[in-house]
């Protein structure tokens, strides 16, 4: 069976095409810039090339006919015909508390999707367009909907609960439901298999660190405690998001400078983290390089962001009652071994016996970090939504037959 995995954003759409069950990935690309005159389709080649489209894309439809026509083409493309994809699988963002894992799309789950769009207004909404695209495109091949937020469903109340009046979880589902959770999924059971460690006998945290970061605690398969909260703001400093900040704050800032609920929105989520800090970017890549030309923004912005990691890291080895291993994960987490060094030497005491040598050598691919005697396990796992996505659409597509 073939399967497409789109991922919609409110200008861009992601997409993987993978023949299942053998897990092999036959095509990638994203088209960007969507709903304006220089949008783009970057995808990968045959030969493991890189090429670039120019076309104006208007809307969503218009981008997936343009992916579809280019997984047909003759020369770059991997399908006969559209005949052959079985099923597609969707990333949804907020699924709210309804639901614990992946479903098969009906009116209903939409219905829900779309209530749950008040909580993702920047992501839902956008999700569903790939969802009514493929719906006009292709009417009879089955939609698969995995949520960003169902890993977190297992996380008990007084976690994920907020301590203002409870009226406002009743009447408005305010509460934390955390993000990034088919990839905290994904590595925790890749890392069970990399390391030797029952799943169900385990207790991880994993540390998804990108433009975007959060840190899950695991334990025994089940996530107990994440990193975001009720929006992607909360938690870790990001790359342009503020993370955990006193609300007193932006109370302040709105008397002081007349600031409307929008603009301090705009604040802590585009320029805030290591771009407020910094001054320079929100990529640790130039953060990095300005360091190194002596720039002492740049440097604080780093310690901050490394203090971020090892604060949460530190406080859910409490909230499981100790550890068998960390995960490294994410774009940061996969490439800057720095980062990873800062906080598993901080962790040296409760015994992480680290691996600098092999750390420094390990950049975006799977690696153990600490050596055999190490009472913590230390490993980077590269991230595999895509890949997660495509094994639950195979799974519900089967079972459905």
């Amino acid at each position: 069976m073939k399967i497409l995995v789109l991922n919609c954003g409110s200008s861009s759409i992601k997409y993987k095409v993978y023949g299942m069950p053998e897990q092999t990935e036959l095509a990638a690309g994203i088209i960007e810039k969507i709903g304006h005159s220089d949008s783009f389709l970057k995808f990968n080649t045959k030969n493991g090339e890189k090429e670039i489209i120019k076309q104006e894309v208007k809307e969503h439809k218009a981008g997936i006919e343009l992916i579809f026509k280019l997984l047909t083409d003759e020369k770059n493309g991997v399908l006969k015909s559209l005949n052959e994809i079985g099923a597609v699988g969707h990333r949804i963002v907020h699924g709210g508390d309804e639901f614990m894992s992946s479903v098969v799309i009906n009116q209903e789950v939409i219905d829900s999707i779309e209530k749950f769009s008040d909580l993702a207004p920047l992501h839902n909404p956008a999700n569903l367009q790939g969802v009514y695209a493929i719906k006009k495109i292709l009417p009879n091949v089955p939609n698969i909907a995995v949520f960003d937020t169902s890993f977190h469903q297992t996380i008990p109340q007084y976690a994920y609960m907020y301590a203002i009046s409870y009226e406002y979880y009743e009447k408005y589902g305010i509460r934390r439901y955390g993000f990034h959770g088919t990839s905290h999924r994904y590595v925790a059971k890749r890392a069970c298999e990399f390391l030797g460690l029952k799943p169900e006998e385990s207790r991880l945290i994993t540390a998804h660190l990108g433009n975007g970061g959060s840190i899950t605690a695991i334990k025994n398969g089940q996530s107990i405690d994440t990193s975001m909260g009720m929006t992607p703001v909360e938690g870790l400093m990001m790359g342009s998001r503020s993370g955990n900040i006193d609300l007193g704050v932006l109370i302040y800032l709105m008397e002081k400078e007349n600031l409307s609920a929008e603009q301090i929105n705009e604040i802590i989520n585009k320029k805030s983290g290591l771009l407020g800090i910094s001054g320079i970017s929100a990529d640790m890549r130039d953060i990095e390089a300005a360091i190194k030309q002596g720039n002492s923004r740049a440097k604080l912005a780093s310690d901050m962001y490394k203090y971020y990691i090892l604060k949460y890291i530190s406080g859910y080895i409490a909230v499981l009652g100790g550890i068998d291993a960390i995960v490294f994960t994410g774009g940061v987490g996969e490439n800057q071994p720095d980062m990873r060094k800062y906080v598993c030497d901080n962790l040296a005491f409760l015994g992480v016996n680290f691996n600098d040598d092999i750390n420094k050598q390990t950049m975006g691919k799977e690696a153990e970090l600490s050596f055999p005697n190490s009472k913590i396990k230390v490993a980077v796992i590269p991230t595999n939504e895509e890949l997660a996505i495509a094994i639950d659409t195979e799974e519900l597509v089967s079972l459905k037959e």
